[in-house]
């Protein structure tokens, strides 16, 4: 498949994928999107208090939410092990390409006598080995799984408290935002869990109803009318 890096409104890059029509990230901005939609709707319902924070990401793509989370874990003080499984990972030369750290530091500036070092940090995101338990930081540990997303039944990683959806489109890959996958990534998280993504289709509502979640539409980012978070015996 053809991929090609392009600009979006926000400044930061995405991948797009030509034989798709498909975008890794919103044509409205890559790093907006991400904060809105993960950290926002997803990381902030467990920041106030200082238990490790357990992540899931479907579909880790560019890594700019991994990235992202740890900038947060470090700012808070919050410890969180993270896992981004990803089918297709992205080849070295499109991670420089589109290089999101300046454009997620900025977003920073109470880290900026860090820089340097967040930058060391940005890059052994990347480079790190796959398939084993990496520490990134001192709050910020990740494992990267390169695996199908229906293979994740037979995960030896579980008890998760927070998803991160954020596979490719139903109009390309309508099979993940059905059943089969929700129940699998529902059954590695943990009685009390929040489940967030960009998404806002019916089938996904539908299939997190059915496996116990509370669905809330809220406010999507720049350019996107919803989005869907779904909690798990989680107050509002």
């Amino acid at each position: 498949m053809k991929r090609i890096i392009q600009e979006t409104e926000d400044g930061s890059k995405t991948i797009y994928i030509e034989d798709w029509d498909e975008t890794y990230h919103s044509k409205h901005g890559a790093v907006q999107e991400a904060f809105h939609v993960f950290i926002k709707n997803g990381l902030h319902h467990f920041i106030t208090d200082q238990n490790k924070l357990k992540i899931i990401e479907i579909g880790l793509g560019t890594g700019l939410n991994a990235f992202i989370t740890m900038l947060e874990a470090e700012k808070n003080k919050k410890p969180i092990e993270y896992v981004g499984v990803e089918k297709f990972p992205i080849s070295e030369k499109e991670f420089e390409l589109v290089n999101y750290f300046e454009d997620v530091f900025k977003f920073y500036p109470e880290l900026q006598s860090r820089k340097k070092e967040f930058e060391e940090f940005y890059q052994h995101l990347y480079h790190c080995k796959w398939e084993e338990w990496i520490e990134i930081s001192d709050y910020f540990k990740i494992k990267k799984i390169e695996e199908d997303f229906f293979n994740l039944k037979d995960s030896l990683e579980k008890e998760f408290d927070l998803v991160y959806f954020d596979a490719f489109g139903s109009k390309v890959q309508p099979k993940l935002w059905e059943i089969d996958l929700l129940r699998i990534v529902d059954s590695l998280t943990k009685t009390n869990a929040i489940f967030t993504t960009y998404a806002a289709k019916g089938s996904i509502k539908r299939g997190l109803k059915e496996l116990g979640y509370i669905v809330e539409k809220r406010p999507g980012p720049s350019g996107k009318r919803e989005m869907m978070v779904g909690l798990k015996n989680i107050n509002h």
